[in-house]
């Protein structure tokens, strides 16, 4: 009785301790970074680095699942020196698990005050075409040129800055407690991280709790669109998406909904393959690709245009992208076949139907052609292509009446752009007429 008396009378100070820290302990700001370091991010990164001149932050948590960086090498650097020169300290933290931290990214580790990795994420391939300002960083990160490591191997190379010795940072709640009594002099003054307290629980254990308040920040909602069509499957897709509208529109009536909706999407594709280190010669060829397709819809009927328009989007789809050290940024199988397959499909199927539909509108004036001779081009059993004056259309025969390259014919209706011909001679009668 009297031992539980005195376990709650040490708990209640404890507790009360423990709100009063809580209470005096300055939030930490973490700002959270995927994908590529693209210009957006980069400038979000310095953002982040100055709202703490203001916001009353103890520290900044960069937490990272980062596969290389787009920038050039002077932007990076700028990035770098604003972190080392932060006023406040400064965190990496790659995760959670399954995080990565690759090429020219790795370098945020160098100028990191305190860094450490969840279990399960991997960091490596150093772009070494870039000096870190903080030259024991740089030596600390040195041997991650050329393979990635995961966290066992990372911890005996030394890569990662802190306090701790356990196995991982498995969570943002481990990462303060890593900050924890981390001190730095910055200009005069000595600043010592205040992020957790050690409580006595009721059961008598020591157990420590977090009291620094993470503050979780990301891109706006303008910024995150441009981070996202900065990734190579979402540029891929939004260049298909926006030359095929445009395509679409050129054989449509007026400007309508697809027209604009191309053209946003071809300037998205613009910015984020300007962002990227897309190979230009590939861009083009899917450009010509589509113009290939455009002919053959033009005429009707898929033909060697569309075949070389087949084989130019796929040579382009593949070779798109040049790779980063440690990313090859090569577009997965189902980005591939969504693009591809996506592209045959409306070309193939939906463009002549809806060039068909478009033809079809008795504002066209081709009656003129019903009772017109023409010459069959190739076979029409049951469809082909025959000339009518100076154009070749596609043709079908009426009635199903077998027609041969070289005979001529007359046109007994029109379906869209397709003709029904029938021989001068010996033509099936439709008894339904």
């Amino acid at each position: 009785m009297l031992a539980g008396i005195a376990l709650l009378g040490f708990a209640a100070p404890a507790a009360a301790q423990d709100d009063a820290a809580a209470e005096a302990a300055a939030p930490v700001d973490v700002l959270q970074v995927s994908g590529l370091i693209d210009g957006v991010v980069a400038d979000e990164i310095i953002n982040a680095v100055e709202r703490t001149r203001t916001n009353g932050s103890q520290a900044l948590v960069l937490q990272v699942d980062v596969d290389g960086a787009v920038v050039d090498n002077a932007s990076l650097g700028e990035v770098l020196s604003a972190l080392h020169e932060a006023p406040v300290p400064v965190a990496v933290w790659v995760g959670p698990s399954g995080s990565r931290l690759l090429g020219a990214a790795v370098h945020l580790l160098a100028v990191a005050d305190v860094s450490g990795m969840a279990p399960g994420s991997k960091v490596g391939y150093l772009d070494t075409s870039i000096v870190a300002p903080d030259a024991d960083g740089a030596a600390r990160i040195a041997p991650l040129v050329g393979e990635t490591v995961g966290l066992t191997e990372a911890r005996s190379l030394g890569v990662f800055d802190q306090r701790v010795t356990d196995e991982g940072i498995a969570t943002i709640a481990n990462m303060l407690d890593a900050l924890d009594g981390y001190t730095e002099q910055i200009g005069d003054t000595v600043v010592e991280l205040n992020t957790t307290t050690e409580v006595i629980t009721e059961e008598g254990t020591v157990q420590r709790n977090t009291i620094a308040v993470p503050r979780f920040t990301k891109l706006g909602l303008v910024d995150q669109l441009f981070h996202t069509v900065a990734s190579p499957p979402v540029a891929y897709l939004m260049l298909l998406i926006g030359v095929g509208l445009l395509i679409f529109e050129f054989f449509t009536a007026g400007v309508g909904v697809a027209g604009v909706v191309g053209a946003v999407c071809a300037l998205l594709a613009g910015h984020g393959l300007a962002a990227l280190p897309a190979r230009w010669w590939a861009v083009a060829l899917i450009v010509v690709s589509f113009v290939a397709f455009a002919i053959d819809v033009q005429v009707g009927l898929p033909r060697t245009w569309t075949g070389l328009g087949i084989v130019g989007t796929i040579v382009g789809s593949l070779w798109m992208f040049e790779p980063l050290p440690g990313a090859s940024l090569r577009l997965s199988w189902i980005t591939l076949v969504a693009g591809i397959g996506g592209v045959m499909l409306s070309f193939i199927v939906g463009m002549p139907s809806m060039t068909r539909t478009r033809f079809a509108t008795p504002t066209i004036g081709r009656e003129w052609m019903v009772g017109a001779t023409g010459e069959v081009i190739s076979d029409v059993a049951p469809d082909g292509v025959v000339r009518v004056g100076d154009g070749e259309w596609r043709a079908r025969a009426n009635r199903a009446t077998p027609l041969h390259a070289g005979d001529t014919v007359r046109v007994a209706s029109i379906d869209g752009i397709t003709l029904e011909v029938e021989p001068l001679e010996g033509a099936a009668r439709d008894y339904r007429r």
